[in-house]
């Protein structure tokens, strides 16, 4: 077992807060920095001063202290408003609040710039209720809430997705007499726009117009991004035709475009920009050529590269890494390391993001060697690895079978006190199964579970699909029935495991069993749900199931793909319909697909089987005259066919591959 027992994990241990103090009781707080201060020259600039260049917060502290305690000057709304902001920098809550406290007690006044600081605060270190509970408590200082207040709560509400509370603290707003300004129309816009809302957002533009707060480009460019994320390009572009497009519109405006691969539309947009005098920048560009690789388009993502540099808009690491990731992906590994050495040509120090890109490049490609050389290369330049980049060694060693590499990465990550998460645990509950470890799995999944860190549908995927490939149909569907005490559900892909392991261990019943259990779920079919069904029926010589699922699935609009056609061309023959086999290749080209060597190989094994070597030396002529070479399984049937009528080696001399 080269997996960590009980994969342990470092725990982060939260150091303690500083103790705030004021106390004159307090004994000896540490004043030994500050003992020669002058304390008759101290004054308000002077405090402050201090206080903002002290780097550790425990001096500012004792400073602080110690100038309260002096008798020598009394401190101001400034001069704790800066503590309180120092604190705030280093996430102590406590003491924030207790200076507050003791502003009150002491009568100073407390500015509504000063609540704003305190709410800003809260929501730094996520404590976005805390917020809301002080900017309620503003009265009991005598702080009037103005607009100003009201937008920076809002703002804080919006960031943590508090859709309800947004709604009741504008009502609030609007109750005290405040009047909404700009600010607080964008922040409701976004609001509506993250609800996916957009019929609301643009009723709210013309709600703005007729009280006479214009909209500004921030309000443009929120719905108009928000209408390009939700599909709606075209009514995105028709309202961005309404006023004078700025640079950002046009970004969310091409970045829709990019979503639908128009990308005619894209550079119809780019020139347009052009026209007007709008100069695209570096985020313009990375979008397209994101976009473009995404698609497969490396040359003309690499074009797009070259008009940046002639119109002296220089790449990013964005820029880059999305370049690196469309080379990989089109198997382009040269061209992606010429990318990467471009990128330090620049001058651009690789970062994490640049690093985990090309490190799943490399993987994806199976080079595992280069992408553990680099890192090594990424650990020597201070560029820490982060559970992403284990996560994708873990799973390339797995995928090209090295088990023993994938444990390694664990162990490695687990030493680094690097903490796994759950794409991690899958990925190593993955690599166990290949190996066929599935108790181990099985044991991997309770560990996450004691490391509080859930299982989801894919990590039970990986499971059972590792289970099923071994044999281990019964188990599988013991742990399909616990996913719900996970809270987890089973998505089309768990059926497609289930579906083929049960049909591969001739489990008819249960496969039947399981179809019922998606109807009664609303689990959609997809293409690889089709296929191995009707492969599971044809394997099971129950050909009518095979064509009745075949038939729901053009009944639906699903597409069938060569492998549909392929499965269903080799059951036609195995039944000696060779004839509907020959139509059915004839569908095939029909819906536009190929026919491939599997296609033609499965229809000469039946004409040898079923008609005879005649027909099948001419079904070999025509499969080379499309440019389908026959393999070795090719050759073998049709041997082995001759062998078995005397005379007949002749006619695969009449066959010429070409070289």
């Amino acid at each position: 077992m080269y997996l960590k027992d009980g994969c342990s994990l470092l725990l982060k241990i939260n150091k303690p807060l500083i103790p705030f103090l004021l106390n004159k009781r307090i004994p000896n707080p540490d004043t030994s920095p500050y003992l020669k201060t002058n304390k008759t020259n101290l004054n308000e600039h002077e405090v402050v001063k201090k206080l903002r260049q002290e780097s550790d917060i425990s001096l500012a502290v004792s400073y602080f202290t110690f100038v309260s305690n002096s008798n020598a000057f009394r401190h101001t709304s400034v001069t704790y408003r800066t503590m309180i902001q120092k604190l705030g920098n280093h996430g102590d809550v406590d003491g924030v609040q207790y200076l507050l406290l003791q502003m009150k007690l002491e009568g100073i006044v407390c500015s509504e710039d000063l609540f704003i600081d305190v709410i800003q605060i809260f929501r730094n270190v996520g404590l976005v209720d805390q917020a809301l509970k002080m900017f309620y408590r503003m009265q009991d200082f005598d702080c009037k809430p103005t607009v100003k207040i009201y937008n920076h709560m809002l703002d804080c509400l919006l960031a943590e997705n508090k859709f309800k509370m947004v709604n009741l603290i504008y009502s609030n707003m609007r109750k005290d007499g405040l009047e909404p300004n700009v600010f607080t129309y964008n922040v409701l816009l976004k609001s509506l726009c993250k609800n996916r809302r957009v019929d609301g957002a643009m009723k709210l533009i013309g709600e703005m117009s007729k009280k006479g707060c214009s909209p500004d480009n921030v309000s443009y460019t929120t719905i108009v991004s928000c209408l390009c994320k939700d599909g709606q390009v075209k009514e995105a572009r028709e309202l961005a035709d309404s006023f004078e497009p700025i640079l950002p519109v046009y970004n969310a405006l091409i970045s829709g475009y990019c979503q639908n691969r128009d990308f005619v539309e894209v550079f119809t947009l780019l020139n347009e920009m052009l026209g007007r005098g709008i100069d695209p920048n570096v985020i313009t560009y990375t979008i397209v050529i994101n976009s473009l690789s995404d698609y497969g388009n490396v040359e003309l993502s690499m074009a797009i590269l070259g008009m940046m540099f002639c119109r002296g808009c220089y790449p990013n690491i964005q820029t880059f890494a999305c370049l690196i990731k469309g080379c990989f992906s089109k198997r382009r590994l040269s061209e992606g390391y010429d990318v990467w050495k471009r990128m330090a040509r620049e001058g651009i120090e690789p970062n994490i993001i640049a690093y985990n890109t090309l490190i799943n490049g490399l993987c994806s490609n199976s080079s595992m060697v280069e992408a553990v050389s680099f890192l090594y290369q990424m650990e020597s330049k201070g560029c820490t690895p982060n559970v992403t980049t284990y996560s994708t060694l873990i799973d390339g060693f797995a995928k090209t079978g090295d088990f023993i590499g994938a444990s390694e990465m664990w162990n490695k990550m687990i030493r680094s006190g690097c903490q796994p998460n759950v794409v991690a645990y899958t990925c190593m509950v993955d690599a166990l199964c290949r190996v066929g470890m599935l108790d181990q799995a099985h044991d991997l999944i309770g560990c996450m579970t004691r490391e509080n860190c859930a299982p989801n549908t894919l990590t039970f995927n990986a499971l059972l699909r590792g289970l099923c490939q071994f044999g281990r149909v019964d188990w599988a569907m013991e742990v399909f029935a616990s996913m719900g005490k996970y809270s987890c559900l089973p998505n089309t892909a768990t059926f497609n495991e289930l579906l083929d392991g049960l049909f591969r261990s001739n489990c008819l019943e249960g496969a039947l069993n399981l179809f019922r259990e998606m109807v009664k779920m609303g689990t959609e079919w997809n293409l690889v749900t089709y296929n191995t069904s009707i492969h599971g029926f044809c394997r099971l010589a129950r050909f009518k199931e095979a064509l009745l699922v075949f038939g729901r699935m053009l009944r639906t609009g699903s597409k069938p793909d060569s492998i549909t056609f392929n499965i269903l061309i080799n059951a036609f023959c195995q039944r000696g319909q060779v004839e509907g086999a020959i139509q059915l290749m004839t569908e095939m080209k029909a819906c536009e697909l190929h026919p491939d060597l599997v296609s033609y190989t499965s229809i000469i094994s039946g004409l040898c089987k079923w008609n005879g070597i005649n027909d099948a030396a001419v079904f070999l002529e025509k499969m080379v005259s499309e440019g389908v070479r026959p393999n070795f399984a090719t050759w073998d049937i049709l041997i082995r066919s001759c062998t078995c009528e005397v005379g007949s080696l002749h006619h695969i001399q009449l066959v010429d591959c070409p070289q």
